[in-house]
């Protein structure tokens, strides 16, 4: 199979879809690899170390589209790609069709086989798991940042002072995002309050961190109560290819502290607090209420060294399956591929997609045997 691999185009996203090290073992079993120049250099990745390692390199994006069997990507595609889509494209990345009509359309009208990591179901989400543990770690590490008074925040340091009170922090999910914000929150020395609405993951949320954390069932009441204490909010609520549910209101920043920080790290899915919107590394927040907004989109881009090897050490066995075997024979010898695929044929074949566009959904399954 020809797989390849371009530069990302999405305002401030440096991470790659393939290491050199991935070319290598492609490459080892008989497939193209084709990589755009500088596909990698903003994950540190040189175009020498690729070719060493087995790749072909092309001058331009438009190069690699127009070659490659199998796209390997990180983000989703934004509108200046959709030219390259055709009827015999598999397309390997994030795509969190669910906030993004626009996009799943364009799959649907061109019939791209639509692979999506965060929707592969495998003991787990397996796809979703690295970057998930990365933003949850940020998003305290940037929530701390955004706290500062010259940005808006309360000017309330996360771990205090002997004599002085901690900040507050509420995690509102208890998945992997939450519980990786969870463990440097407390790392931090902050007072944490984790919520979900699953009261088994709360009791494994107890038994790991102890007498470190409070624990809380995610209702309205309980919501409405926590946030005028805390200081900084995590929003880590995830339901699988589907649009996020919106568990903080816009009535509820009249009952916050200003200055506090509300950071959303469900927002590529829609965002779990009503006042959310898309923002960028380089223009971060926003103000609503007196209450600082941290809402990027792609937070592991900030780290894309490590989010990129994180990545990619989960995509590549799903990966080689799909390009030694054919996406249909891989499905059969893997049923959970077929959890990845989100369009199919010129259909929507994932039911958390199709529920939140109000599109009708087909069974890949039936599709593909």
């Amino acid at each position: 199979m020809k797989l390849g691999t371009v530069k990302e185009i999405k305002k401030y996203e440096y991470r790659v879809g393939m290491t050199p090290a991935n070319v290598k073992s492609y490459a080892s079993r008989g497939h193209e690899v084709y990589i755009e120049k500088g596909a990698g250099l903003g994950s540190g990745f040189s175009d020498d170390e690729y070719e060493k390692n087995g790749a072909i390199l092309l001058d331009s994006a438009k190069d690699v589209w127009e070659t490659v069997d199998m796209m390997l990507k990180t983000k989703e595609p934004l509108p200046e790609e959709y030219q390259y889509f055709r009827k015999d494209l598999i397309l390997y990345t994030y795509l969190h069709l669910a906030a993004n009509r626009e996009l799943t359309e364009k799959l649907v009208q061109s019939q791209v086989t639509g692979v999506a990591y965060e929707t592969l179901s495998d003991k787990g989400l397996p796809l979703l798991a690295p970057m998930s543990q990365i933003a949850g770690r940020l998003s305290i590490q940037e929530g701390a940042k955004y706290l500062e008074k010259f940005f808006g925040g309360s000017g309330v340091l996360l771990s205090g002072i002997p004599g002085t009170p901690k900040a507050d922090v509420l995690i509102i999910g208890g998945g992997v995002v939450g519980m990786n914000a969870c463990k440097i929150a407390v790392g931090m020395g902050a007072n944490v309050t984790i919520a979900d609405v699953d009261l088994s993951r709360l009791e494994f949320l107890d038994n790991l961190f102890g007498s470190r954390i409070q624990t809380m069932v995610s209702n309205d009441a309980n919501i409405e109560e926590a946030v005028k204490t805390a200081d900084l909010i995590i929003g880590a609520v995830l339901i699988p290819g589907s649009s996020t549910p919106k568990i903080l209101k816009k009535d509820h920043l009249k009952l916050m502290k200003k200055g506090s920080v509300l950071v959303d790290v469900a927002v590529d899915q829609g965002g779990c607090f009503e006042t959310s919107r898309v923002t960028y590394h380089d223009d971060p927040t926003f103000i609503e209420e007196g209450i600082v907004h941290y809402c990027v989109g792609n937070m592991p881009g900030a780290v894309p060294r490590t989010s990129t090897i994180a990545l990619t050490n989960a995509t590549l066995n799903y990966g080689l399956q799909i390009a030694d075997k054919g996406l249909e024979k891989a499905c059969e010898e893997n049923e959970s591929i077929y959890s990845a695929i989100n369009t199919y044929q010129g259909k929507v074949t994932y039911p958390g997609v199709a529920g939140s566009l109000n599109m009708e959904c087909s069974d890949i399954k039936k599709l593909i045997r």
